[in-house]
């Protein structure tokens, strides 16, 4: 989700000018794959919630389920969470959505991953990176926040090596456990939403984790345009892989549960930006819903993750039976 820092400032100014723009709704086969982002940042959920939500979600039209990362808050940590998702499922991919790399160990990072990995049963195809923007999380962990574009930088090329079983420390041998039929390590997915921060990206992802809190056709196939044109400018080899994401709530009263879930998750920007951008999701109804699903293929998403508002599970029931009306 949105976690590329001071760009942030920068998505919202352009959210502003792009949420009045309206389509009709279109009608397609979709090849789009679709997954479902655990609640995380909802106190009191238990031990049968998450049960109850793994298998709703493995048992439902859904690719893959993933879970984001905060520190602060009544938060889950994200890398339990998809362990015992891990375990608990059979089919659904694991994709941490994202690392706020910086903050942590290079090293301890690989080797979670590959671990992860091993007890999905090798379905951990693709881990998204970013740099964060909560100063606040990296104070609380020990981590330095200054500097954190470079760090990362380095911190993948580190990764690489580990995955590839070359020594990090002179004498010390490999880090393993080795990942299940993936010798370089997974397709790492950049959460960057600014030009700056996608050039930069380029060097090194394999693709895009790209954002559109109301799931806008127009924005998305903004950011993957910019994507396209950064990768080519690096001269890779292949188009970056095109990730997507949007926030809806189809609970009981999810109009409210929207709003306020997005203020508060974007708190940090300040009350006015917080506002405008509660204000301007909407997606809460069946049709909004497959709209915004709709918009996300037009703009050329391979995979998608929808983010629900809530921990309720009515939010997988509903978007099961919007799924099967596509």
């Amino acid at each position: 989700m949105l976690n590329s820092p001071h760009n942030e400032l920068g998505y919202y100014t352009l959210h502003r000018s792009l949420v009045m723009q309206t389509r009709g709704i279109t009608t397609m086969s979709s090849s789009m794959k679709i997954g479902v982002c655990l609640p995380y940042m909802k106190a009191g959920l238990t031990r049968e919630d998450y049960l109850a939500w793994f298998k709703a979600i493995e048992d439902g039209p859904f690719h893959a389920l993933s879970c984001g990362e905060r520190v602060h808050g009544p938060t889950y940590d994200m890398r339990v969470v998809l362990a015992a998702a891990a375990m608990a499922t059979t089919r659904l991919e694991i994709t941490p959505t994202l690392y706020v790399l910086p903050m942590h160990s290079a090293t301890r990072v690989a080797k979670e991953v590959a671990t992860l990995d091993i007890l999905s049963g090798g379905r951990v195809n693709s881990i998204a990176l970013g740099y964060g923007g909560r100063e606040k999380d990296y104070e609380a962990v020990g981590a330095t926040f200054t500097g954190r574009y470079g760090k990362m930088d380095r911190q993948v090329q580190e990764m690489h090596k580990i995955w590839r079983g070359e020594e990090v420390v002179a004498g010390g041998g490999e880090i393993g456990p080795a990942m299940v039929d993936r010798p370089g390590g997974p397709r790492l997915l950049a959460g960057a939403m600014g030009p700056k921060s996608i050039e930069r990206c380029a060097q090194w992802a394999d693709g895009l984790y790209a954002w559109s809190g109301n799931g806008e056709e127009v924005e998305l196939a903004r950011t993957f345009a910019m994507a396209d044109a950064a990768w080519e400018r690096a001269e890779r080899d292949q188009k970056p892989y095109r990730l997507g994401g949007f926030w809806y709530s189809l609970a009981d009263n999810g109009q409210q549960k929207l709003y306020d879930y997005c203020y508060e998750y974007l708190a940090i920007a300040g009350p006015e930006i917080a506002t405008m951008m509660a204000e301007s999701v909407h997606r809460s109804s069946a049709d909004t819903v497959r709209e915004a699903l709709d918009n996300a293929e037009a703009a050329g998403c391979e995979e998608l993750f929808v983010v629900p508002a809530t921990a309720e599970l009515s939010e997988i029931d509903r978007l099961c039976d919007v799924i099967a009306k596509r």
